[in-house]
């Protein structure tokens, strides 16, 4: 199996990083790392808003943005009147950014004691101006206990970045920078396990997979969005219109689901994701949805989600899930939104392929047995930048004999994916492109999707297996119990020869080395120190 190498443009190495955490050592000397992470994400945002209005602006300012349109008029004085017309911002799904609420005016201002209202007014204009935003952004810049020399001085450092430029847009920025923050806070917060950014080039996967074409699309742990903004994509990329799919979601953290409203209104998708931020196991605000695909990567390992007080919930249909770790709980969440022939995709810890704890594995045994589950992947490690906790995708399906696809019924499709990824750093891996197209691809085959081609095991990285197999190997989901070892190709030479020639190469090294010792001990000797 050759592997490619190409890697994907995910913004995983945007650059600013350090220059934020460069700022939060500063600010945070009388601030909370929770705190902190409200303020600099409203002003990431709004620096973002305001740099794409900017980018409009001078368009429209230099008929760069449609020069044919009725508005494009050579008089100075009425093109300023355009360039002030809220309308013409809003119909490019670009926000109205009223003066006040302008990066420069202010940037112009950072250094005023009065910056911090200055700020919060912004945020009211902006909430007032562009209705989807209401109740989403941060207005607490103002309070005494926030240095405001410090926030001026974290302005200047935002005023370094370029976030609005059509380039930065393709990339989920606010979501990326939200999972540097949780990386970089999670100790100081105290939190372990909990809630971990889904990398993109993961998401992209997800999305490729499950291909959600049309349909109601559900994520009940919908962070910062990015499984929503990535399935927008997809469509578009395949021909679709945006409107094809709705957008449903949940989310448990307050300034997450502000993020989530923010990254999703930033790219005009409109999207429901209740009121307010909301507990899906205590409070399911989708409670009636029968969604076509669910996408989702919900908390590693998360022990405190009450599991206790829901011990005769309707969900649990395939068992009744452990108080002390919520896996189980959310398949089974997942299953029960499920239309009749809805499909899921979702990140697990890999424990949940084999884990027989606390009746873990007598809920995995009923779901395989009624044939729920379609694929199994297994993840290369280093894919996320806030845990080294390796993971797994499963994807399950209400229907195998869907007729869209080849029946499947009774047979479950293993992929090891564990030796792909390239290093895009000391310590972070991502999927290339083209290992996302060959996972994809491989799955697509084996459903029997129309012009994905022929479906063939590939020993070491794919196996169709029957639900007597799975049931032989303990009901055990992990993909490297089925796909065996690779196959390595026989280069036709003789054992004997073989042996012959690699015993002879190997004594001429251990003669080589015997060299090498000499020449070391006789240099040492000449400066004084002979053993």
């Amino acid at each position: 199996m050759a592997k490619a190498t190409k890697k994907t443009d995910t913004g995983a190495n945007l650059g600013f990083e350090a220059k934020l955490w460069q700022s939060a050592v500063k600010l945070r000397n009388n601030m909370d790392a929770a705190e902190y992470k409200h303020v600099v994400l409203g002003l990431i945002f709004l620096k973002y808003i305001s740099d794409a209005f900017e980018e409009h602006r001078h368009k429209m300012e230099t008929g760069t943005a449609d020069p044919d349109s009725d508005w494009y008029v050579k008089d100075a004085k009425q093109r300023y009147v355009v360039l002030e017309d809220r309308d013409e911002y809003l119909a490019v799904n670009v926000f109205w950014v009223p003066k006040e609420a302008r990066w420069s005016y202010l940037q112009a201002h950072a250094k005023q004691p009065t910056i911090g209202k200055l700020i919060d007014d912004a945020m009211v204009a902006i909430e007032r101006d562009n209705p989807r935003l209401k109740g989403t952004l941060p207005k607490d810049y103002a309070r005494p206990a926030l240095d405001k020399e410090r926030l001026g001085e974290l302005i200047d450092l935002i005023g370094t970045i370029g976030l609005g430029s059509a380039e930065q847009r393709g990339k989920d920025i606010l979501g990326r920078v939200y999972e540097y923050f949780l990386g970089q806070f999670a100790s100081a917060e105290g939190k372990k396990g909990g809630q971990f950014y889904t990398p993109q080039c993961v998401v992209r996967l997800l999305v490729e997979m499950l291909a959600p074409y049309k349909g109601r699309v559900l994520d009940p742990c919908c962070g910062s969005g990015g499984m929503f903004v990535q399935s927008e994509r997809f469509v578009e990329a395949h021909g679709g219109r945006i409107g094809d799919i709705a957008v449903y979601g949940q989310e448990s953290n307050p300034t997450t689901w502000r993020l989530a409203k923010m990254n999703l209104a930033i790219r005009g998708i409109d999207c429901d994701l209740g009121a307010e931020n909301a507990d899906s196991f205590r409070r399911d605000l989708h409670k009636d949805l029968k969604a076509d695909y669910v996408l989702a990567n919900p908390p590693f390992k998360d022990d405190g989600w009450g599991g206790e007080q829901f011990q005769e919930d309707v969900r649990w249909k395939y068992g009744v899930p452990p108080a002390g770790n919520a896996n189980f709980a959310w398949v089974q969440h997942f299953i029960h939104h499920l239309a009749p022939n809805g499909m899921t995709g979702f990140v697990l810890a890999n424990g949940s392929m084999s884990s027989s704890q606390s009746g873990e594995g007598e809920i995995r045994k009923a779901i395989i047995e009624a044939d729920l589950v379609d694929c199994m992947v297994a993840l290369p490690g280093q894919l996320f930048y806030s845990t080294q906790i390796p993971v797994c995708l499963w994807f399950l399906t209400r229907n195998k004999r869907d007729k869209r696809f080849r029946s499947r019924s009774g047979e479950s499709l293993f992929l090891d994916a564990r030796k792909l990824g390239a290093m895009i750093d000391r310590v972070h891996r991502e999927l290339t492109d083209e290992e996302i197209a060959l996972i994809g691809g491989t799955y697509h085959a084996w459903r029997g999707d129309k012009g994905a081609g022929k479906y063939k095991d590939v020993p070491g990285f794919c196996k169709s297996a029957k639900t007597a197999e799975i049931a032989e190997h303990g009901y055990v989901l992990t993909p490297g119990r089925y796909v065996g070892a690779e196959e390595v190709e026989d280069d036709d030479e003789p054992f004997d020869d073989k042996m012959k020639r690699l015993t002879s190469t190997l004594y001429e090294q251990f003669a080589e080395s015997r060299k090498l010792e000499k020449a070391i001990r006789s240099n040492l000797e000449g400066l004084g120190y002979g053993g």
